[in-house]
């Protein structure tokens, strides 16, 4: 079979929000697939409508760093920003390429994406501060783990967490349910849409396979009791698609 048709027949569940989910769609149709669209999590503002972004987005000149760990947190970022220019002393890291591309070109380019895109291996390649200790503005989702902020820490920045979204579970509908169950594939792009595939009202059968998008999503599904069958090497969407062909072939 043409590499281009590897996954001809598989039926794959995309479960990230609606948007996210159509641009996985045409990457996974691509490559022969036939994707099922269930958003299992919807991105909201956070808590506070965004005051806390807004407030860190007027001071930017204070911080050294700008660090944004997602491409949803990116793009809510350039949306607080607006028609500002960024400082020119501003050094911007994201945690991976996607991430990266969803930052304003405002002629500050990123100038640090980690060789792995986790926030342990985004803490081993960041610099240490001067004297007196910077200051880094990290732009995240409300609910995150506290590796990057405390690693952060420890090197001896002080660290500014903001929030710029909220995910939430969906409950499916029936239509919804009954779609996803005849999968035979599940992709896990986050560790809040494996909880929101877990914690339906009526459990959702466990297609056969289930791949995940890197090693923090992989142990999230695991805590939850699933196998993890195909694992990206590359920890983005074109990564897990890629997994998917060569396990296919």
């Amino acid at each position: 079979m043409p590499e281009g048709r590897a996954l001809a027949g598989r039926r794959i569940l995309v479960g990230r929000p609606a948007a996210q989910g159509r641009a996985s769609a045409d990457l996974l149709r691509a490559a022969g697939a036939e994707p099922v669209l269930v958003p299992l999590i919807e991105l909201l503002p956070p808590r506070d409508g965004g005051a806390a972004l807004a407030a860190a987005v007027a001071r930017l000149a204070r911080f050294d760093w700008l660090v944004v760990t997602s491409a949803n947190g990116a793009e809510r970022f350039a949306a607080a920003l607006g028609d500002r220019e960024l400082p020119p002393a501003l050094r911007i890291a994201a945690i991976g390429p996607a991430t990266a591309a969803a930052l304003p070109e405002r002629g500050a380019p990123v100038d640090l994406v980690p060789e792995r895109f986790v926030a342990e291996s985004l803490v081993d390649a960041f610099p240490s501060p001067g004297a007196p200790a910077g200051r880094v503005l990290l732009v995240r989702a409300e609910a995150a783990r506290d590796v990057l902020p405390a690693g952060l820490a420890e090197l001896g920045w002080w660290v500014d967490v903001v929030a710029a979204y909220r995910t939430e579970a969906r409950v499916l509908t029936e239509a919804e349910r009954a779609a996803a169950a005849r999968s035979d594939t599940v992709i896990f792009t986050s560790p809040s849409v494996v909880d929101a595939f877990c914690d339906q009202p009526e459990p959702l059968p466990v297609p056969r396979t289930v791949a995940v998008i890197g090693p923090v999503t992989a142990a999230a599904a695991r805590r939850r009791g699933l196998t993890v069958h195909v694992e990206a090497a590359e920890h983005t969407i074109e990564g897990l698609s890629a997994a998917l062909v060569a396990k296919a072939g």
